[in-house]
Formats: structure tokens, C-alpha cells, sequence
């Protein structure tokens, strides 16, 4: 039976999802340290195009990446950004009066280090919104953009003591092959293919108070980006509605006809709303089977057919074909090389 809680589930994302990051990586690290990097994260070098790639994996690549490069953005934009500037930028926001205050010296704070492109604090009558905006022609590195407004949303939540929900967030790109990796990052709908990159909160959260101790901040740079890659809100859009209630039901058993019932929808207006998300209720069942799987592979000593089981499947050669299908490798085979990992990142610790 599956029994995990929502906060205990953080969900994959796509290989392809940090291509982009690691294209820069690439050029700022010589290729035998960048697979030394990937490996104390447990990644492979070499691109595998259905790979999933786990919230742990994402912190460790972080934080390895950043004492490499000297780069607190690893090279993501045109001047680096100094070890100890994230540093600065929290002791500058945690000493605001609110919410509106800290992100306006938040955005000034990226206007005296970025060349490529400005932040700017756009405060109206419904919302407060942050946009990216080319100096020039600069092209939008999407993983950097990605990451800067995921900052943004992380730092904001962290100095009111809670995630925020957000009105909207927007790329300044088209939309990519793996935009279904984006709504497990930002609680709010999410569009491509606009002007600018964009960020947005409801105006009434402007006058939150900020609270965070010198202590606390410490605490906060130390995990980053832990807290505030993954968003934990599972509210916001209709496919991850729909995932929670499939993990909250036993074994994956609840049907389209009944999870539209608890949605108060028709199974037809269900079926065409997720399309429009560019998504679809099996593969939603899918991805989350895949990521309970992931996790109960990395982290118990559930046997694989014990685990295809739990997970709805009627043999474990289904499960196999199914996890390879995902994944590109076997149960067996991803379990053995994350025990190998974890080994390796405890040995050089």
C-alpha cells in the first residue's frame, strides 16, 4: 500500500530539463572534472535522454558546481557572480520593513551585478511582478532564467516564513519539449513565448512582514537551494491536483471517472483540460508511479517486485519493461548505481 505523504514525494524532473546548464558547465569546467562533479551527484556524463533527475541530485550538482566554478550562478550569465554575493543579498533583504521593500532591494541588488539583462519591480493595484529584461539582444539561457526567478520566489518565501503562492510566472522562450518539468519548480500557471521572463505575487502580499534572524539566514544559504527548488504547493495546477489525488488513493487505483468526481468535473472536461496542459491522465499516473518507484529504489530495501506491486503493477516484467521505458535502465540497474553514488559522495565528504 502506498503510503507516502506529498512533502515526502518531491517529484522528478527530465534529464533534458538541465541540459541547458550543463551546455555552461561544460565550457567553464574541463571535461574530467565536470564528470567528477556529475558523478558526486550521481549523474552520468553522458546525456541520457529519459533519465530522471531527483531534488537530492539537483542540491548536490548545486552545491558542487558553485565551490568549482567560484560562480554562485555557474557561469548562467555573461559576469559571474562572486562567491558570498547570495550572502550579501539575503543580509540586504532580511533587514527590509516588508515583502515590497526586500524585492526592491532584491532587484537592485541584480541590477548592479548583471550586464545582459535588468530586473524591474513592476508594483500595481492587483499584483507585484518582477521581469527580466534584455540589455540589448541578449538571449535568455533558459536554466538561468528558470533559476533566477526561482531565486526570487525562494528568497521571497523564506523571509515571510512560508511559500507563497504566486499569481503567474512567464518565460521569455518558446515552450521546450520538457515544459511539463516546470510546474513541480512554481506554483502558478505557467506560459511561454512571452516578452520577458516574469515573475508575479498578488499586491496584498506586499506589506508581509520580514523576519528572519542572521542565524536563520546562515541556515538558509547552507541548504540552498534546497528549500526553494521544488515548490511544495500542489494546489496550483490541474495536473498536480491530479497527482495528489492519485497518491492519496491506496494503490493507484482511482480511475479517471472517479478522480474527475472529486474534482467536481465531467471526465470529458477533465480529459480536454489536461490536453490543454499538454498532458493526460495516464501519463500523470505514470510519472508518479515512476517517481514513487525512484524513491523507494534509492531510499528503502523493498524488494523490486514488492515495489511493482505497491505501485499497481501485475508482475514485476511489466514493471521492468515500464521502468526502462522511463528511465532507460532497469530497477536493478538504477538501484545499484545510486547505492554506488551515495558511497562515493560519502567517502569524499
Amino acid at each position: 500500500m502506498i503510503t507516502p505523504t506529498a512533502s515526502q514525494m518531491l517529484p522528478t524532473v527530465s534529464r533534458a530539463f538541465l541540459e541547458d546548464w550543463l551546455a555552461v558547465l561544460r565550457t567553464n569546467c574541463p571535461p574530467q572534472q565536470l564528470a567528477i562533479l556529475l558523478e558526486q551527484a550521481g549523474l552520468s556524463a553522458e546525456s541520457q535522454s529519459r533519465a530522471r533527475v531527483t531534488h537530492d541530485q539537483i542540491v548536490h550538482l548545486y552545491q558542487a558546481a558553485v565551490a568549482d566554478t567560484g560562480d554562485e550562478m555557474m557561469g548562467l550569465w555573461s559576469r559571474p557572480i562572486r562567491l558570498g554575493a547570495l550572502k550579501h543579498l539575503c543580509a540586504s533583504v532580511r533587514g527590509a520593513s516588508s515583502l515590497s521593500a526586500a524585492l526592491f532591494r532584491f532587484t537592485s541588488f541584480w541590477n548592479l551585478i548583471l550586464d545582459d539583462f535588468s530586473l524591474t519591480l513592476d508594483h500595481q493595484a492587483e499584483v507585484l511582478r518582477i521581469s527580466l529584461v534584455a540589455r540589448g539582444k541578449a538571449a535568455p539561457n533558459r536554466f538561468g532564467h528558470m533559476l533566477l526567478l526561482k531565486l526570487t520566489h525562494g528568497v521571497a518565501s523564506w523571509l515571510v516564513g512560508s511559500e507563497l503562492p504566486l499569481r503567474d510566472v512567464s518565460f521569455g522562450f518558446d515552450r521546450p519539449d520538457f515544459a511539463e518539468d516546470y510546474p513541480v519548480l512554481f506554483p502558478a500557471p505557467i506560459r511561454f513565448g512571452r516578452a520577458h521572463s516574469s515573475i508575479s505575487f498578488d499586491s496584498h502580499q506586499s506589506n508581509l512582514p520580514v523576519t528572519r534572524s542572521e542565524t536563520e539566514m546562515h541556515e538558509f544559504l547552507l541548504r540552498a537551494p534546497r528549500d526553494w527548488i521544488f515548490t511544495s504547493l500542489r494546489e496550483h495546477t490541474l495536473p498536480l491536483r491530479v497527482r495528489e489525488l492519485l497518491l492519496r488513493s491506496d494503490q493507484l487505483d482511482s480511475g479517471l471517472k472517479e478522480t474527475a468526481r472529486l474534482l467536481n468535473l465531467t471526465p470529458r472536461t477533465l480529459m480536454r483540460r489536461l490536453d490543454a496542459d499538454a498532458t493526460s491522465f495516464q501519463s500523470i499516473k505514470d510519472g508518479l508511479r515512476r517517481d514513487i518507484a525512484i524513491r523507494d529504489l534509492t531510499q528503502t530495501g523493498k524488494s523490486i517486485e514488492a515495489i511493482s506491486q505497491d505501485i499497481g503493477f501485475a508482475s514485476a516484467a511489466n514493471f521492468h519493461r515500464a521502468f526502462k521505458r522511463w528511465t532507460d535502465v532497469t530497477p536493478g540497474t538504477y538501484r545499484r548505481l545510486s547505492r554506488a553514488n551515495a558511497l562515493k559522495r560519502v567517502a569524499s565528504a
